[in-house]
């Protein structure tokens, strides 16, 4: 355990020397900002208006920036090593595979959660404190459950792209698999969705399977963790409206996140395992 924690911090702190974590936390807090002051602009209004509205904007954002930064963060984190020539190297100490894939799992995730924290956070923070006191509590537990959510986004496919990395052979062939896997999460997926409801109508054994179809993406158990518990302004589209019956809890949404970060790690781990070298 104690090596495990030796890499992840080396790569915690390799993830912060690297200037663009620092401009994707900057990032994360200007546009956050950005939406949250410039969301009613259509309705010729600026400035904080409905926390509801504004977290349900966010987590729009955060479903498509937090896949790719997961994935681009964290794609070479094997197959990077062995094209440097470092890996045999890391190897030869007293260091198990699944001990450095592991280390380098947990320094990523660490790494985009405290980016997560400090970018979307500081933003949310600043617009609650802008909002009437009476929704505090409340608006603070939509806080809460949006940060852990993310950082679980994040890892899930930070936990892709380990995977991604002990597969290839090469950085680029790795680069563009976790871009089309960014892909096929974010856009391509719901809008197969989409497509077969309208092919087939929208028809009572579509629409019933169509809330567990959700939880084959993270992406989507992402969106649901957070809008399922927001107002009907906010969150009631085709997404959460489908699946309001099913009582899908916040607690049992976190949970299938948290499976979907573990499986992709635990299979990086057994494909390094008994991959050559």
């Amino acid at each position: 355990m104690n090596t495990i924690l030796i890499v992840a911090r080396k790569e915690f702190r390799d993830d912060f020397r690297n200037r663009w974590t620092v401009a994707l936390t900057i990032l994360f807090a200007l546009l956050a900002l950005g939406i949250a002051w410039f969301g009613s602009a259509a309705a010729g209004r600026v400035g904080f208006t409905s926390f509801d509205a504004t977290l349900a904007s966010l987590t729009t954002l955060g479903a498509f920036v937090i896949p790719l930064i997961g994935l681009l963060i964290a794609y070479d984190a094997i197959v990077g090593e062995r094209d440097d020539g470092t890996l045999l190297l890391m190897l030869s100490y007293p260091l198990a595979r699944s001990q450095l894939v592991a280390g380098k799992f947990l320094g990523h995730c660490g790494a985009l959660a405290v980016a997560t924290l400090l970018g979307f956070g500081l933003a949310v923070a600043i617009m609650q404190l802008m909002q009437p006191p009476a929704q505090t509590l409340q608006a603070w537990l939509h806080i809460g459950r949006f940060i852990l959510s993310a950082s679980l986004l994040g890892a899930c496919f930070v936990g892709l792209a380990c995977l991604i990395s002990v597969l290839t052979v090469d950085k680029s062939r790795a680069a563009g698999l976790a871009l089309i896997g960014w892909l096929l999460s974010v856009v391509l997926f719901d809008l197969a969705l989409l497509a077969l409801l309208v092919v087939s109508g929208g028809n009572p054994i579509e629409r019933a399977m169509y809330p567990y179809l959700l939880l084959l993406n993270p992406v989507d158990v992402f969106r649901l963790v957070n809008l399922t518990a927001l107002g009907d302004g906010a969150g009631n589209d085709l997404l959460t409206g489908m699946t309001a019956h099913h009582g899908y809890s916040p607690l049992l949404l976190c949970l299938v996140l948290l499976a979907w970060a573990v499986l992709p790690f635990a299979g990086a781990m057994l494909a390094f395992r008994r991959k050559e070298i």
